[in-house]
């Protein structure tokens, strides 16, 4: 191999863009094509093939919109008790509610993923202000960072709460919280928590 052709020392692997461009996410899911419907926060949504990154971006401020959101997803459903550091079992529950996903919408689990959070990032929500010892809420417009934080907090949350003291399988339980929040269907708990924060948020314009 000549000088010309030896890669950076310096350069982190796998950065190559036609590597990433042929890479698919857990071998099966494509990446590229994704489509976004909402400007807002689709630098914050970010997705790649690679599902486990070791936490390299923990110690950066604001650097957590460069990881994958199938990631970000991921470390969301173990922030619980139970489920603290257990990120192998995390992703085999996302990897087979993608497949549950891909068999009852015939649809790339990824863009379902993505059209999830974008239906559950309230774009509204309150604040408290103290007036003189008087708390009154104020409503304000909600930062695209946090709409897609809160949007993944929503669907863990129902998650949990689908798969609490029931036989329902966390997978199915997030298959059914993926699809019914890239329908943007109320009766799902991510869509749901979104319209009640919006609604709070108008009341206190």
């Amino acid at each position: 191999m000549s000088e010309e052709e030896q890669p950076e020392p310096d350069a982190p692997a796998g950065t190559d863009e036609e590597e990433t461009a042929r890479a698919e996410l857990f071998g099966t899911w494509s990446v590229t094509d994704i489509e976004y419907t909402d400007p807002s926060t689709e630098r914050y949504i970010t997705v790649t093939p690679i599902a486990h990154t070791m936490g390299r971006h923990a110690d950066k401020q604001f650097k957590k919109s460069e990881i994958s959101v199938v990631e970000r997803l991921i470390n969301r459903l173990m922030q619980t008790d139970e489920n603290t550091g257990k990120k192998q079992l995390a992703t085999s529950i996302v990897q087979d509610a993608f497949d549950i996903v891909h068999e009852r919408t015939e649809e790339n689990p990824v863009q379902v993923l993505v059209r999830a959070v974008e239906n559950s990032a309230p774009r509204e929500e309150t604040v408290r202000l103290k007036y003189g010892g008087i708390s009154v809420p104020k409503a304000v417009d909600v930062a695209p960072q946090r709409r897609v934080d809160q949007a993944l907090k929503y669907l863990s949350e129902g998650v949990y709460g689908s798969t609490y003291k029931t036989t329902t399988s966390a997978a199915e339980a997030l298959a059914q919280q993926l699809i019914g929040a890239a329908n943007d269907d109320v009766q799902t708990y991510a869509v749901n928590q979104k319209e009640e924060k919006e609604r709070v948020a108008a009341a206190a314009r």
